[in-house]
């Protein structure tokens, strides 16, 4: 071992057994977590070259401490960028396994060397030039070999041939793919607040408003200067050139500022589009189940430009009432002293009452403006059955009612719009000047500060306007952020502990055969705000080997069971177990994927991918040659065969809406194949064998008998 890691201090190498403090203290320094509690130790019994173990482990370690630990690829030719913007990160170094140090606990990458943590929790940095050796060395001395005997049969000379050797070897890695690294990050779903500090976004923000307001204030500085000398008669070639200077000065300025704006815009628009993707892969069915696609494309449409337009109008917002200031410190100066400023803040008091007015009636709008859109994507979705179902007379009488109700409050938005644009422009313009009328009738000394008042006015109308465009952007997306809080909150549920044990717990009580598969006491299960419960007292036990037949009227309760077993729905009270071991110890995800279920035809569904994809999407991904092998063995006992021949491109056909289109029948048993592939303990199949004709049923019976551990099937009597 010291030996082969050479180049890497032994004293910054983590062991096996202290793994878990590893990724607490990376976590802990890397700001992502306060949490005390320690992830569970990687097991005794585990082997390190175990990459399925080592995942499994690390999903523990970030459920127990709320964040992400992702495991990366990286090409060989590669290596040298990874380590550079790598950390923080756990990296396993290749060698025997005696059980010694293997792993780097990485703080932060670095072109020339790493800052790793160290077992006595001590920072040091280590050249990446030993850690990128370490990685590579096995690759590279298991294709020295053969190079080397084709180098010598060449006659090439020792002392290029090793210069010789390093370039081939290079050449031939260059694409070969590398594991063994896991990133740490903040969990989309934690504190937004925490994940902007993290992204540094509080820094870029100071940025903006420090080059804005030096842009402004130079500004100001030019023209005053420009004219002050001009009013003194003093308007020479040298002052003309001081002054393009001036305004030369501003011009840095401005381009920090609208970079730093850029890099705001896409900082937040990765964060917000993370949270909301992560959201939506956290909702659950019941929350969408009575949706239509009207709502849906709602949901996308307001998700893909909210951030856009809550960061634009935010940052003119902003940005408008550092220019307010400096007018109102300019107006104080002038002409009108201290109460032509204090009429700018009035002013700007009924503008903002203005604004709060239209943010009312914005919301109103955009709630008739959703129901207008949804209901005529349902009606264009649904135009065949509504042309069938409904009297001619009476097709537009939902239309007109929605568009009316949409035409009266777009003119009440549009009404308060003018006025709100009126008083920024015209109206400060006249109120602003009225504030001068004194000072320009009176003979004294206070008619030299005109040209400051005057200078106060354009650059408060300037600030009000840009103050006013900033208002209508945020008050758009705030009433679009009503539509996408639900996946906004949604990603806070990632959260929640969802793994509780390694899977190879399950596995060893699985083996034992002591307990039931799955088993049920007392479950009681109703749907919110039903006062009669679905199911109640509901006891079970399914054993390996079992095939139980579960027959009953529709809303009799059979579908409501079996999301109950595949941990789709929890139930109100009682116990449910997996291998003796009770559902909340397991967790959800580990659950789901030991008691799989193939839902009634309607809530199943064929993405639009390949063929492949939708057999193997509850495996491992990508796919091994044995699940390809796997796959086509139960394709053809289902009687898929054929279609697979049909195929043009076989298993990587696209199929779906946009692709190969699959029949009623063909779509059952892709179902059944996909529920058959996953590897469960528990197969659930809810009316799965309803489209198939007596042929294909027979052949579709036979292999889930055989091939499910245990078996429920759900169907009418």
């Amino acid at each position: 071992m010291k030996q082969k890691n050479k180049s890497v201090p032994l004293s910054t190498l983590w062991p096996a057994s202290r793994l878990h403090v590893a990724v607490q203290r990376l976590a802990s320094r890397s700001g992502f977590t306060n949490n005390a509690d320690s992830p569970p130790p990687f097991p005794a019994d585990g082997t390190l070259e175990d990459e399925t173990l080592l995942d499994q482990w690390t999903d523990l370690a970030a459920a127990s401490l709320k964040i992400e630990i992702i495991p990366s690829e990286w090409k060989y030719s590669e290596t040298a960028e990874m380590l550079r913007c790598i950390g923080p990160a756990l990296i396993r170094l290749p060698g025997e396994n005696d059980g010694g140090p293997r792993f780097l606990a990485v703080l932060k990458g670095g072109r020339r060397s790493l800052t790793v943590l160290t077992p006595d929790l001590q920072r040091r940095r280590i050249p990446q030039a030993g850690v990128r050796d370490a990685l590579t060395r096995s690759l590279r001395e298991e294709a020295a070999g053969p190079t080397s005997h084709i180098l010598e049969q060449a006659g090439i000379s020792a002392e290029r041939g090793q210069e010789s050797l390093n370039a081939i070897i290079d050449e031939q890695l260059s694409s070969r793919p590398m594991r063994g690294c896991w990133l740490l990050r903040l969990s989309p779903g934690s504190d937004f607040k925490q994940q902007i500090r993290h992204a540094r976004i509080p820094f870029t923000l100071a940025g903006i408003g420090v080059a804005y307001f030096f842009a402004q204030i130079l500004t100001i500085f030019s023209w005053w200067f420009i004219g002050s000398q001009a009013l003194a008669g003093h308007f020479t070639h040298t002052v003309v050139t001081a002054w393009a200077l001036l305004l030369l000065t501003v011009i840095p300025f401005q381009l920090l500022d609208r970079w730093l704006q850029s890099l705001l815009s896409m900082k937040i628009g990765e964060l917000f589009k993370q949270r909301l993707l992560h959201g939506i892969l956290r909702l659950e069915p019941e929350e969408i189940r009575h949706q239509g696609s009207g709502q849906f494309m709602g949901i996308i449409m307001e998700a893909e430009s909210l951030s856009t337009v809550a960061l634009e109008g935010g940052a003119a917002a902003a940005l408008s009432l550092i220019q307010l200031c400096t007018a109102t410190v300019i107006l104080s100066m002038g002409a009108g002293g201290f109460l032509h400023a204090l009429l700018l803040v009035l002013w700007f008091g009924l503008i903002g009452w203005l604004c709060l007015k239209y943010y009312r009636y914005s919301q109103q709008w955009i709630t008739a403006y959703r129901d207008m859109s949804n209901d005529m994507t349902e009606g264009m979705i649904g135009y065949r059955t509504r042309l069938a179902q409904e009297d001619m007379a009476h097709w537009h009488d939902r239309e007109e009612n929605i568009l009316q109700s949409y035409v009266d409050i777009s003119k009440k938005l549009d009404s308060i719009s003018i006025v709100i644009q009126g008083a920024a422009g015209r109206g400060w313009y006249l109120v602003g000047l009225s504030g001068i009328i004194p000072a320009f009738l009176s003979s004294g000394d206070k008619k030299d500060l005109m040209a400051v008042s005057v200078a106060g006015i354009l650059l408060a109308a300037q600030s009000l306007t840009q103050f006013i465009a900033g208002v209508t952007h945020v008050t758009h997306a705030a009433t679009g952020a009503q539509q996408v809080r639900p996946l906004f909150q949604a990603a806070a549920r990632s959260l929640q502990k969802t793994a509780h044990i390694l899977p190879t717990v399950l596995d060893q009580a699985a083996a034992s055969e002591k307990y039931p598969t799955v088993s049920a006491l007392d479950m009681v299960f109703r749907y919110p705000r039903a006062a009669t419960p679905v199911l109640a007292g509901c006891t079970e036990e399914i054993r390996p080997g079992d095939r139980i037949l579960l027959q009953g009227p529709s809303g009799g309760g059979k579908s409501t069971l079996a999301a109950l077993l595949t941990g789709l729905r929890f139930p109100e009270s009682g116990q449910l177990r997996l291998h003796g071991i009770a559902h909340d110890t397991v967790g959800p995800d580990l659950w789901r994927t030991r008691v799989v279920s193939s839902p009634q035809f309607h809530e199943n569904h064929v993405l639009t991918e390949t063929f492949a994809f939708n057999l193997l999407m509850g495996r491992s991904w990508p796919p091994l040659p044995d699940d390809f092998q796997a796959a086509a063995e139960i394709c053809e006992e289902l009687g898929l065969g054929d279609l697979l021949e049909r195929l043009p491109a076989g298993f990587q056909q696209m199929v779906g809406e946009s692709g190969w289109r699959l029949s009623h029948g063909e779509r059952s048993r892709l179902y059944i194949a996909r529920a058959l592939l996953q590897h469960a303990d528990l197969i659930i199949l809810d009316e799965s064998f309803a489209a198939l004709d007596p042929e294909n049923f027979e052949l579709a019976l036979d292999c889930v008998l055989r091939r499910a551990p245990a078996l429920v099937v759900i169907a009418h009597p």
